[in-house]
Parts: structure tokens; sequence; C-alpha cells
């Protein structure tokens, strides 16, 4: 069941899917996302506010619920936001948390189940984000990152489906892909992006706004709730 997302010709959503297809970007998982038509795209008001949260988790739930029938890769929600508030890199953090949390919240108290093959706790290697009963990762974008792939004008939150990879790892085709994301993202940066780490080995939390962070970081984020009632 797709839902359409609103604002997919907003001028915003033109100038993120040229940010995309500009040939130094790095993700090429983005790039196939978008030019096999799997990218929805949603334009929000602000990173900072709830105001979008249920124009958001329904669309997360529409992803879910068609990759349940059909895991074809590669499928991802893109939210954009056109304020920009100047963001710099701690407090996009901070915020991005705030949406994840607010929006796994919401998830939870519809009834709706984590996914069993990953980890609800962020602290765990296994952890992953869950919408409609399947594992999502997210990757932030906004002005101030440090990480030019990571560069885009307006905050953004980027959820991709975690078992598309698992998929691509099962079909031994996952290594030459991330390999060949590493590899662009050197070209573009001149070094190697020091968060990226395999799944499993710790949180992917660490990763999700792409600021650099050291050992001692905690993930703000409490563990998804189990609630007592369904809608």
């Amino acid at each position: 069941m797709f839902i359409p997302c609103s604002n997919t010709d907003h001028p915003l959503a033109q100038r993120f899917r040229a940010f995309i297809k500009q040939p130094e970007f790095p993700c090429v998982g983005a790039k196939s996302a978008l030019g096999k038509g799997q990218m929805r795209i949603i334009v929000g008001r602000d990173l900072r506010s709830g105001w979008d949260d249920l124009r958001i988790l329904p669309s997360l739930m529409a992803i879910a619920q068609d990759y349940a029938r059909d895991p074809v890769p590669f499928q991802s929600l893109a939210v954009l936001f056109e304020e920009d508030a100047g963001l710099n890199e701690e407090q996009f953090e901070q915020h991005l948390w705030q949406r994840v949390q607010s929006l796994t919240d919401k998830d939870a108290w519809l009834g709706q189940e984590a996914d069993p093959r990953v980890s609800s706790d962020p602290d765990d290697p296994h952890f992953s984000l869950s919408f409609g009963g399947e594992a999502f990762f997210v990757v932030g974008l906004h002005p101030h990152a440090s990480r030019p792939a990571r560069r885009f004008e307006r905050p953004a939150l980027i959820f991709n489906l975690h078992d598309q990879f698992e998929q691509l790892r099962a079909n031994g085709l996952y290594d030459k892909m991330r390999g060949t994301i590493i590899a662009r993202d050197i070209a573009l940066a001149g070094d190697a992006n020091p968060m990226l780490a395999v799944h499993g080995t710790v949180s992917e939390a660490r990763q999700y706004s792409g600021r650099q962070v050291d050992q001692s970081w905690k993930c703000p984020m409490s563990q998804r709730k189990v609630a007592d009632h369904a809608l």
C-alpha cells in the first residue's frame, strides 16, 4: 500500500534530487533509490517541532508494509525541513533524536511491534529503529555538517530499511557496495568517515547524525516502550 508523500514537487524536494544526482555524491544506494523512483519525499516545517510527525510516521509504516510484501531494494523516505535555524552539529544531533524518539513513541503507542531481528536498546551493537514492524536506520543531513556528503542546504532525515542491506549482505553484494561508497566519500572529503563501522560491532546510533563522537558518547534516546493498548 503506497501512500503518496505530499510536496514531492516542492522546490526543496527538487533541489534535494539534484543534490543526490551530483556525480560526486558518494551514496550509490541513494542514487539507486532515486533513479528507480523508490525514494519518497516529505517536505516538513522544522526539525525542532513535532508538527509533521503525524505525516512522517504513516509514510514509514507504508514503506514497511510495501517492503514486507515485496522486499525490493533500495527504498527510503527523505524528510526535508524548510526551516534551517542555523543548527550546529550538536544542536542538529539533539533535534534528530527528539524527532526519532517522538516517532518511535508514536509507533509503539499504536501497538506496532519492534522488528525482532534488531535490538531496541540504543547501546546494543545490533540496535536499529523500528516502524511498522520493520527496522530502519536514519542518515542526518544539514548545512553545517562536517562531512561534505552530509551537507545539504536544509536539515533532512533519510530513513532506510535495514533489511534491504541484510539482503545485499546475504547475496554477497554488500561489501562491494560499501567499498564503493567509502572510496567515493574519500574522493569527496579527502579522508574516510571515522564514524563508519560494520553493523553488529558497535551501535549504529553513533552514525545517525553524522557528527564525530568519541567512545564516551551516550545515545540520548530512551528504549522503546511497550504499549498496553492500541487504537
